[in-house]
């Protein structure tokens, strides 16, 4: 019997890596751009990867790391992670519904935190419950892609030509547009709400007094502003299905 349950969780854990591995895959070309970024603004190779390794968010990052390069407050810093990470308890609650019950409480907390958009996509679209092995598998194998991109790019982004860094430094913006672009081919409310938050962003950036607020404060604005602009003025989907 106890034979058959560790090759139960083994198969799982297999399961989880090799589900994981295209999500891997995508972050290495993703964090490594964040090392790049992260290095170029005066961090070292160490800091760049630490932030990965206890954060494995790429919007979060990116816009923490703006604020730490321009010494901004940590109040700041705070609201801007609770922002842009928010969604993340929405999805953690979710996914727990397609967790088998076994999995004790200490281990749902830390796969809980240990969630992406990818992750969450792969394991709840799952036809049956997800155990810790499978779990540990797929966050496990995404969680060394992310952190070993961030690393290899901040170890060689001094190493490749300006050309190439440069190039690589604008991938992980490439990153944002390819979420959004699509969602809004398909849905024109996430179209009308991204030129909104456009708008927003360059009103903060060139109007005169407003462009003083900090570039932290005015993603912070510019983000919840869009959506409760796409939350109240928007139609939604059920109304058209009610009608």
């Amino acid at each position: 019997m106890g034979n058959v349950r560790r090759n139960t969780a083994l198969m799982q854990l297999m399961y989880g890596i090799k589900d994981g591995i295209p999500i891997a895959l995508g972050y290495l070309s993703v964090s490594f751009s964040f090392g790049i970024i992260a290095v170029e603004g005066g961090l070292t190779w160490y800091q760049a990867t630490m932030i990965s390794v206890f954060n494995t968010t790429s919007a979060g990052q990116v816009a923490g790391l703006s604020i730490m390069l321009l010494h901004g407050p940590l109040i700041e810093m705070a609201v801007t992670q609770f922002v842009i990470n928010l969604r993340y308890s929405l999805m953690a609650i979710s996914l727990s519904q397609n967790v088998n019950k076994g999995v004790k409480p200490i281990y749902r907390f830390l796969f809980g935190a240990m969630i992406t958009d990818e992750v969450f996509a792969v394991a709840v679209s799952k036809a049956y419950k997800v155990g810790r092995g499978y779990l540990l598998g797929l966050q496990g194998t995404a969680f060394l892609g992310w952190s070993l991109g961030t690393f290899l790019g901040a170890i060689l982004g001094g190493v490749l030509p300006a050309s190439v860094t440069s190039a690589l430094g604008l991938a992980i913006y490439g990153m944002f547009i390819a979420i959004f672009v699509p969602r809004s081919r398909d849905d024109r409310r996430v179209a009308i709400v991204v030129v909104v938050a456009i708008i927003l962003s360059c009103i903060f950036k060139y109007v005169p007094y407003v462009n003083r607020i900090s570039s932290g404060f005015a993603v912070i604005i510019s983000a919840v502003l869009a959506a409760l602009f796409g939350t109240f003025l928007l139609p939604g989907n059920e109304n058209k299905e009610a009608a």
